[in-house]
């Protein structure tokens, strides 16, 4: 594999985590990146992660073993259908969409299942750029990989391993099964925490309570309804069906909790949430998912000039980076009153151990 050439077709945030993860894994391969915009290629080419970098989807691309679609849903089919004209027998495609079914159909209608194995590895961020892409993005996520009824079965085996070098953890599953599955525990989440937040816009008083008292669980849960308008509109509707069917059954769950508020019935509540929690409790805590996930410190301060000041000092001393701090006026749901949010669980760590040396009183989540 390290003589493997890789090509990108698209250099945003996971295609330029997988180029970087293969550049650390395969120092010794090539990879060939194409970009629509200039300045990602500048920064692939710069930072060592690509050899050739090009402004079109050209011959260059025959060279490669595996090419991997990392460009929107609805682009990926397009980018498809000019590959057909440049790769070999030998080629593999994979792709990295969120929704397989419609690439997967357009294979079929292109008869290139032969030359296709559908990926998408679960690893989340809010951000969506080259620049924000690292080589560890994809490290204990797991991987979906969805071939195709003809893919050659060592090239799906090859593939798993390329999958597993960059620390993924595939996972074998048909292209239906895995629409159904993130329909459950991504996309229509990410309805339900829009909604609840125009719920809240749309019921608030003239005063505007609600949206100061926000805060805790509420903030929590809705923290995913500030994603990309454009890219969840694409996500919704290559998956309308699945999302739906999931969403009426959701739209029960919720008639049924409505139905035990009205009739008085606590014990269908109790029920209810002591069934999630265990349920909910029996996850695995992996340190990647389909969903970002937060690292926060909560810290008891006193309310006096320098107090957050002298926080952030200790930190940046120790060389800790800070996401974003702030303080927590509503503590309903909170252990502390500072609440410091960091990109990654050693920090967060760190920064508790830190804390701790220095007397405050500090939680983590």
């Amino acid at each position: 594999m390290q003589k493997f050439t890789f090509g990108f077709i698209g250099l945003g945030l996971i295609g330029g985590s997988i180029a970087k993860a293969l550049r650390r894994v395969m120092p010794y391969c090539r990879i060939i990146a194409y970009n629509r915009s200039e300045l990602p290629r500048i920064m692939a080419q710069k930072d060592g992660t690509a050899d050739i970098v090009t402004d079109c989807v050209d011959s260059v691309f025959s060279e490669c073993d595996y090419i991997f679609l990392c460009t929107p849903v609805e682009k990926n089919v397009e980018y498809l259908k000019m590959l057909k004209e440049i790769i070999d027998e030998h080629t593999i495609i994979t792709d990295v969409g969120s929704v397989k079914g419609n690439i997967h159909k357009a294979v079929i209608e292109l008869d290139m299942e032969a030359n296709f194995i559908g990926g998408h590895p679960m690893a989340g961020s809010e951000k969506t750029s080259y620049e924000h892409a690292n080589d560890r993005l994809c490290e204990n996520a797991y991987y979906a990989i969805t071939a195709t009824s003809k893919s050659p079965s060592e090239k799906v085996e090859e593939f798993s391993e390329i999958v597993r070098s960059i620390g993924a953890i595939p996972v074998n599953i048909s292209y239906e099964e895995h629409d159904n599955v993130v329909a459950a525990i991504s996309h229509l989440p990410h309805l339900i925490a829009a909604d609840l937040v125009n719920l809240v816009h749309d019921n608030d008083s003239e005063m505007g309570y609600m949206k100061l008292i926000a805060a805790g669980g509420f903030k929590d849960i809705t923290r995913i309804a500030s994603s990309s308008p454009e890219m969840w509109e694409q996500i919704c509707m290559t998956n309308s069906v699945n999302i739906s069917n999931m969403l009426q059954k959701y739209i029960d769950e919720l008639k049924k909790t409505k139905e035990y508020l009205d009739t008085k019935n606590g014990q269908g509540i109790y029920d209810t949430i002591s069934n999630s929690r265990e349920y909910r409790d029996s996850f695995e805590d992996r340190t990647n998912s389909i969903i970002s996930k937060t690292y926060s410190v909560y810290c008891d301060i006193i309310d006096e000039s320098g107090a957050i000041a002298t926080i952030a000092t200790i930190l940046a001393t120790n060389g800790i980076s800070i996401k974003n701090i702030g303080i927590i006026h509503n503590r309903e749901f909170e252990e502390g009153v500072l609440k410091i949010d960091f990109y990654d669980s050693f920090s967060a760590d760190s920064t508790m151990t830190l804390l701790e040396r220095h007397r405050y009183n500090v939680i983590k989540r």
